[in-house]
């Protein structure tokens, strides 16, 4: 199990403010450094469980994502999905 850890900013769709996001992905297999940077900037503003959701959906594997926004800490957790017939 790999673990990635990244982290970026994000414009808050509600008043502009900068939020910081702290993401964590472990996956199985490899995944380019880039392509975790590339899909996190593509997030220039935005709700955290919607981003949280778009990295899940490129990525799969087991995905949390953390912020304070406004004094209120989020933590979104996306778990790996098992494929049909594992055991």
């Amino acid at each position: 199990m790999n673990t990635y850890r990244y982290t970026f900013v994000a414009a808050c769709p509600a008043n502009g403010e900068q939020i910081v996001y702290s993401l964590a992905l472990q996956h199985k297999d490899k995944v380019l450094v880039e392509h975790i940077k590339i899909a996190c900037a593509l997030h220039r503003q935005g709700y955290q469980e919607d981003i949280a959701a778009d990295l899940h959906a490129r990525f799969g594997g087991a995905l949390t994502l953390r912020a304070m926004h406004h004094g209120v800490e989020i933590e979104t957790v996306l778990a790996a999905q098992q494929t049909q017939g594992a055991e």
